[in-house]
C-alpha cells in the first residue's frame, strides 16, 4: 500500500516537473566526473572527500529548487479584447502558500500547445505567505483561438548548475481578432458620403429633439425636458436624435482559394478596421459574414460581438461559392434600408455581375495600398 502510495505522488510530481543542465553545470559535471576518476585510480582520501562535497552540492541543488517552485498558486486575468499584432496588458497573481520557506529567482512563461512563451516577469523573492500581482504584455500574431494550457516556472536557485522546471494548469481561452491597420483617408471619406439619403431616425448623441418620455431610475436627470414636466406633472425625459443617422452593411465574401489564405487574413483586418472607424463615427453597422447570420451593432454600443465574430470567421473553398453567394444575396435582399460595401479577399470581376445591388466592392491589394477604391474594387 507504501508502495502504491508513493509510487502515484512521485508520478503526480514527476509530471509537472522538468529538469535542464546550465552550462555551468555541465562544467561541474565534467569537473566532478573528473574527481571521481582521480579518486578511484590514486586512491587518495582528499579526491575522496571533494567528490562527496561536489556530489552532495547536487543533490542539495535539486532539493532546494523542488521547494523553490513548490506551493505557488496563480490567477490570471485577460482582457476582454485582443487583436493580433497588437500588444495587450495581461495580469498574473502569484501567491507563495509555503508557510516558512520563500521563492527565489523565479521566472514565468505562459504555455501555449505545449510551447513556452516568455512573460517578460521575473521574481527575484518572494517571502512565504506572501502574494504579488504583476502585469505583462501579451502579442499573439496570428487571429483566432488559442488555448492557454498553464504557467511555467523555472528557477535556476540556489548555485545556477540547472534550471528547475514546474508546470501549473491554469487553462483559458483567448479569442484574436483580426489586426487593425490604418486604412486609407481617401477610402474613408468615400465610404462616409455615401448612403446619406438613406438616413434613419433613431436615438444617439445630437441637438434635434427624437421623443419625450417617462423619466425611468437610472436616466441621466440632466435630460430631463422641464416644461412637458411642469405640464404634465410628471418628470419627461428629452431624447435627441443622432446626428449621423445612417446604417451601413458590411458583406465580407468568405470564399477564397487556397492560394489567398494570406488575402483573405488581409480582408478580415480590413472589414475589423471599418468597423472600427464606422462605430466611432456613430454609424449603425451591419456585419453579413458569408452565409453565416447578421450582426448588428449601434455606434454607442460595444462592437465586440463583431471582432469575435472575425476572429472565428473561416475561409470557405470556392466549391461552396454557390451556396455562399446565394446566402448573401438573400441576406443583401432583406437589408434594403441603407448603403452596401460587399469586401471580397480575391480579385472575382464576376463579383459585380452577382452582387449588382452593392454600392462598393472592395478587394486587398496584393501590393503596397490596403484595398482598391478605384471604381468597381476590382485591380485592373
Amino acid at each position: 500500500m507504501a508502495l502504491i502510495t508513493f509510487r502515484t505522488w512521485f508520478h503526480r510530481i514527476s509530471r509537472h516537473r522538468a529538469i535542464s543542465v546550465t552550462t555551468e553545470g555541465v562544467r561541474f559535471l565534467l569537473l566532478t566526473l573528473a574527481v571521481g576518476v582521480a579518486a578511484v585510480n590514486t586512491g587518495n582520501n582528499l579526491f575522496y572527500l571533494l567528490l562527496a562535497m561536489m556530489l552532495s552540492l547536487i543533490v542539495l541543488s535539486g532539493l532546494l529548487s523542488e521547494q523553490c517552485v513548490r506551493r505557488l498558486e496563480f490567477h490570471r486575468h485577460l482582457p476582454d479584447t485582443l487583436f493580433a499584432n497588437q500588444p495587450a496588458t495581461a495580469t498574473l497573481w502569484i501567491a507563495n502558500r509555503k508557510s516558512h520557506l520563500p521563492n527565489i529567482s523565479l521566472r514565468l512563461f505562459d504555455v501555449v500547445a505545449g510551447q513556452d512563451h516568455t512573460c517578460g516577469i521575473h521574481l527575484t523573492h518572494l517571502a512565504p505567505c506572501a502574494s504579488t500581482l504583476r502585469a505583462y504584455s501579451l502579442l499573439i500574431k496570428r487571429r483566432g483561438r488559442y488555448q492557454l494550457d498553464g504557467i511555467r516556472v523555472v528557477t535556476p536557485f540556489p548555485f545556477g548548475l540547472f534550471h528547475k522546471k514546474a508546470f501549473y494548469p491554469q487553462e483559458a481561452d483567448i479569442l484574436v481578432c483580426p489586426q487593425l491597420i490604418s486604412l486609407p483617408p481617401v477610402q474613408l471619406q468615400a465610404i462616409h458620403a455615401i448612403g446619406h439619403e438613406h438616413a434613419l431616425s433613431r436615438r444617439g448623441h445630437g441637438n434635434s429633439l427624437h421623443n419625450l418620455r417617462e423619466f425611468r431610475p437610472g436616466d441621466d436627470s440632466r435630460a430631463i425636458h422641464w416644461m412637458t414636466t411642469a405640464r404634465t406633472s410628471k418628470l419627461m425625459l428629452k431624447e435627441t436624435e443622432a446626428e449621423d443617422q445612417r446604417i451601413i452593411t458590411l458583406a465580407v465574401f468568405t470564399v477564397a482559394p487556397d492560394e489567398e489564405e494570406d488575402t483573405f487574413e488581409r480582408a478580415l483586418s480590413i472589414a475589423a478596421s471599418l468597423i472600427d472607424q464606422l462605430l466611432n463615427s456613430g454609424i449603425r453597422l451591419r456585419l453579413l459574414l458569408g452565409d453565416q447570420q447578421e450582426l448588428l451593432a449601434d455606434g454607442n454600443e460595444s462592437p465586440l460581438h463583431l471582432f469575435h465574430a472575425l476572429a472565428l470567421c473561416e475561409r470557405r473553398p470556392v466549391a461552396d461559392s454557390a451556396a455562399v453567394q446565394q446566402a448573401l444575396i438573400q441576406a443583401l435582399v432583406q437589408s434594403q434600408d441603407g448603403p452596401t460595401l460587399l469586401l471580397s479577399s480575391w480579385a472575382d470581376p464576376a463579383l459585380r455581375d452577382v452582387f449588382p445591388a452593392v454600392d462598393q466592392i472592395l478587394t486587398p491589394y496584393t501590393h503596397k495600398d490596403l484595398f482598391d477604391a478605384a471604381g468597381s474594387g476590382l485591380p485592373a
